[in-house]
């Protein structure tokens, strides 16, 4: 019988033909998501440092007591908000979005949309 790869390694597959393709600078930062099975996570990455500029999470102080359940897309919109307002006191309006090898559906989608709504470029 055949065995068929796993969803986690076809996703670290899928992650990193991305990363091969994407690249944060000082001047444009990466931003990636990640998400589990619980929480929500996003950073801001400038890779020629090796720095992590920004990050949010539905784990973070902001957010302990707006969410009801933080692994769902409501979640997702109030860390892609978090995000963007954290980025744009920090002086970053541009990045380059990296999704980390997840579907751009969802959770991910629900981030993306809500970062660009707080005032980030991608």
């Amino acid at each position: 019988m055949i065995k068929k790869p796993d969803r986690k390694a076809i996703r670290a597959k899928r992650r990193q033909r991305l990363r091969n393709k994407l690249r944060g600078t000082s001047e444009r930062p990466r931003l990636n998501v990640f998400r589990s099975l619980n929480n929500v996570y996003a950073q801001i990455i400038d890779d020629d440092k090796g720095v992590t500029l920004v990050a949010a999470s539905s784990l973070s102080p902001e957010l302990k007591g707006k969410l009801s359940t933080s692994g769902n897309t409501e979640a997702a919109v109030e860390v892609g908000k978090l995000i963007a307002k954290k980025a744009l006191d920090s002086g970053i309006k541009d990045v380059i979005f990296d999704r980390a090898g997840y579907i751009y559906h969802g959770r991910v989608k629900a981030l993306a949309d809500a970062a660009r709504e707080g005032g980030l470029e991608f």
